[in-house]
């Protein structure tokens, strides 16, 4: 993403950066755990974790 586009300063790759990774994390539909994003998929595992820990 970087090296394929003419940037105009630090600021716009610095935002370009976070859209990219907020993407990647919290919108991008992953196949292996189930077609959910990464970060719903970490926030149901803690879930389980915390509810197996209090069922115990």
């Amino acid at each position: 993403m970087i090296h394929r586009k003419s940037w105009q300063g630090l600021e716009t790759v610095e935002w370009a950066t976070l859209t990219w990774v907020d993407w990647f994390n919290h919108r991008r539909l992953l196949e292996p755990i189930g077609y959910i994003p990464p970060a719903e998929a970490e926030a149901a595992y803690y879930r389980r974790l915390t509810e197996s820990a209090m069922a115990a």
